[in-house]
């Protein structure tokens, strides 16, 4: 079986729509993808919708990537096959959401102070019916040719955390996200741990923190980590009786992975099914 259990579609900052993804990750050879969009649920309705068109059996899991900080470190928590209407929970979303639009206004500021003429209206044209992020702002300024990529655009000299017009967002504590995400009936698992933000990562004490606080896994797997990366986080999760793992963290067109880069064993997403309460796995095919 090929799991990957961290896509993201245009309901956030993707460029598949919701059935574009699941069509591609069908076509990919795939038998389970994650649907784990940034702070919202909003493709999970037109995914579900797609699946009975394919030619292939494909299974989806509905999830969401929630934006955490943690001692002034950045972090995400992919929360998986939770209640989406639990209201605690989608409280929170919609907040991180919604903070959303005055951030990049003010990262535009940010741009246009540095002389880069980027707009409001280019930008919410770039990200069209989803959640407007970063991605959308540097997908502009590979428009306007001051970076070659949008990767590009991620550095201390434009959009990286602490670069010249980053702009702070609302986030979750983490301890607060697990306790929502199990009381949505979820299962939740430490985005790409290894991959430093402003040069710093959560560091493993506080990692044992959360797995006594409830936390389910670590994504090991990811493009953001070397092997030695890889080995220390499966031996910390064996250490914390963590599951371990894999994704590939597809955008579409914004990242350079594709869809099944890296997956996920059979037994731990067994598990992580068997755990959730909050929603199950949906099924179609031919």
């Amino acid at each position: 079986m090929l799991i990957d259990l961290h896509t993201h579609s245009a309901a956030s900052d993707g460029t598949d729509t919701p059935a574009e993804l699941v069509r591609n990750a069908a076509a990919g050879g795939l038998d389970v993808v994650a649907l784990t969009d940034h702070d919202t649920t909003r493709g999970y309705a037109e995914a579900i919708a797609a699946l009975p068109g394919l030619d292939r059996n494909l299974t989806l899991v509905t999830g969401a990537e929630l934006s955490c900080r943690l001692d002034g470190v950045s972090m995400h928590m992919l929360a998986y096959l939770f209640d989406p209407q639990e209201p605690r929970l989608l409280a929170e979303r919609e907040l991180v959401r919604d903070d959303r639009t005055p951030r990049a206004h003010a990262i535009i500021g940010k741009l246009q102070g540095l002389g880069v003429p980027v707009t409001w209206e280019q930008v919410s044209r770039i990200a069209g019916e989803g959640s407007v992020g970063r991605p959308h702002i540097a997908e502009a300024l590979v428009e306007h040719g001051v970076v070659p990529t949008v990767s590009d655009a991620f550095t201390q000299e434009w959009l990286a955390d602490g670069g010249r017009a980053h702009v702070e967002k609302h986030e979750t504590d983490p301890f607060e996200a697990i306790r929502l995400i199990k009381a949505a009936g979820g299962v939740a698992v430490f985005a790409h741990p290894g991959a430093a933000k402003r040069g710093q990562v959560v560091p493993e004490e506080s990692i044992a923190k959360l797995a006594e606080a409830g936390l389910d896994g670590l994504e090991a797997d990811h493009m953001d980590h070397d092997q030695p990366t890889r080995e220390r986080l499966r031996a910390l999760a064996g250490d914390l009786g963590l599951l371990v793992t894999g994704s590939s963290d597809y955008h579409g067109s914004r990242k350079t992975c594709v869809l099944g880069e890296h997956t996920t064993a059979p037994e731990v997403y067994e598990e992580i099914a068997r755990r959730a309460t909050g929603a199950r796995p949906v099924f179609a095919g031919a």
